[in-house]
């Protein structure tokens, strides 16, 4: 290697992940397709469980969940005897990162991470990412972390507060994916890093609400392809790579699996009871699921219950697979962090996190947006309770009492977990509704085996398009 004052400036790169991304939806994203069209385009082969969390490890470390920890969004902590979902710090991710080997080959290469996940911790230039300001008196208000701490209000006072009520909830929508957009873009104007990734989640919403085939699903896609089309204009003006990828394909359902019911039905799960609100007892229960769209693993306190929760789970309608050590092993799943089972689910069906068993018992956390209560995922949290005929009006007064600087609980999420029409997690079936990469460089991926690029191939794509590989 040369000295590192004559090595040249490393090719730049801009990386969106475009959440939910398929050959089908890039149908209806003309920018994407032309990007496609003059550059490259590939099958990409995720992980299990293809969620956003395992899946941006893989891309990140260039190893499977069986390596970098992450087996999932969230999982056990049999530590803490608790489960967290959605945590933040960079720390939980095990192995060498996309930066770590670019620096070694090019000491001084920096990098802008604006939404991908577990940014907090990480030894990036510039970090964005969601983080809520949780007032002592409970009140929860959109704001957003930065590294370094003075690019906070620098955003702020550009582009307005980060609109986390916009990033997931029933108001989920095009607004934060342009707000992500519009952060992108100044950082690139403004550091211009050498690489900049950028996450964009806003297909996630509508075709988890309504399915990757409705016309509502593919007006969102057009939709985020038009607000992505300035950032690409400003990547290639300015002599940037730009990879666009996913993570996963969301493909349709229709059948909730209540894993957590059937465990307690069973006898094998255990709950305790507090103003008349049950809770999950996970450090008392036998066994519990952490359900994650449509995979779950399966926590067994004791060997000697594994075989009564195999049979417990075993003719649940919507379960394909149910995975021990050796199924474990061969989906690269084989972690301390995993269940000692894990379910996946029919091409079809997904799992709720629902462990009572009469909704006047559930605990008041599940009619509420709180993805780092519950025990396991709650996409219902996209929709507003269909069956309230007052659910707008209490929405309305809860923000009234919120721009009073009163407490407040917006309770409108409901209880019929029905309304979902899409999910993902499973390894896809086909090319078709699986996740896919496209690159500005054409014939790039001419060279992978069968023009298929791996997930953990990833990793070492962007150092050979930045040109320090």
């Amino acid at each position: 290697m040369t000295a590192p004052g004559n090595d040249p400036r490393p090719t730049p790169l801009l990386v969106l992940d475009v959440v939910g991304l398929t050959p089908q939806l890039l149908a209806h994203m003309p920018n994407l397709r032309s990007l496609a069209g003059t550059g490259a385009q590939a099958p990409l082969s995720t992980v299990l469980p293809a969620v956003t969390c395992a899946a941006q490890s893989t891309f990140l470390t260039g190893t499977t969940p069986d390596e970098h920890g992450i087996v999932a969004n969230g999982w056990y902590f049999r530590e803490l005897g608790d489960v967290l979902l959605w945590r933040q710090h960079n720390g939980l991710v095990q192995g060498d990162r996309l930066w770590d080997a670019a620096r070694r080959a090019h000491p001084g290469y920096t990098v802008a991470n604006v939404c991908w996940w577990y940014a907090m911790g990480a030894d990036t230039d510039w970090t964005v990412t969601p983080r809520p300001v949780y007032y002592a008196d409970g009140r929860k208000e959109p704001d957003c972390y930065t590294r370094p701490p003075a690019l906070h209000d620098e955003l702020t006072e550009k582009l307005g507060t980060f609109p986390l009520f916009h990033f997931w909830g029933p108001g989920a929508d095009i607004v934060s994916s342009q707000w992500i957009i519009d952060a992108t873009r100044h950082l690139l104007a403004t550091r211009a890093p050498d690489l900049a990734l950028c996450y964009l989640p806003h297909l996630d919403y509508d075709l988890q609400r309504y399915g990757p085939d409705d016309p509502r699903s593919h007006r969102a896609a057009t939709e985020l392809d038009r607000a992505m089309a300035p950032l690409i204009a400003d990547a290639r003006a300015e002599g940037r790579t730009v990879v666009a990828l996913s993570e996963y394909g969301i493909t349709r359902v229709d059948r909730p699996v209540d894993i957590n019911r059937a465990l307690r039905r069973a006898g094998l799960l255990e709950v305790h009871t507090q103003d008349g609100m049950e809770y999950l007892d996970t450090m008392a229960s036998r066994a519990f699921a952490v359900a994650d769209h449509q995979l779950a693993h399966v926590y067994v306190r004791r060997p000697e219950d594994l075989e009564a929760t195999r049979e417990a789970l075993a003719d649940l309608p919507g379960i394909e697979q149910l995975l021990d050590d050796e199924g474990k092993k061969a989906h690269h799943l084989d972690h301390p962090r995993s269940g000692e089972l894990v379910a996946v689910a029919e091409r079809d069906a997904w799992f709720t996190y629902y462990y009572w068993l009469d909704d006047a018992r559930a605990p008041d956390f599940a009619q509420l947006v709180e993805i780092h209560r519950k025990p396991g995922y709650d996409p219902v949290e996209l929709f507003m309770d269909p069956q309230d005929p007052y659910v707008r009006v209490k929405a309305a007064g809860a923000v009234a009492r919120k721009k009073l600087g009163m407490r407040y609980r917006m309770a409108v999420v409901p209880l019929d977990p029905s309304p979902i029409r899409g999910s993902h997690g499973r390894l896809p079936e086909s090319d078709d509704e699986g996740p896919l990469i496209l690159c500005s460089t054409p014939r790039v991926f001419d060279a992978y085996d069968g023009g298929r690029v791996r997930a953990t191939e990833v990793k070492s794509l962007l150092l050979r398009l930045a040109g320090l590989h």
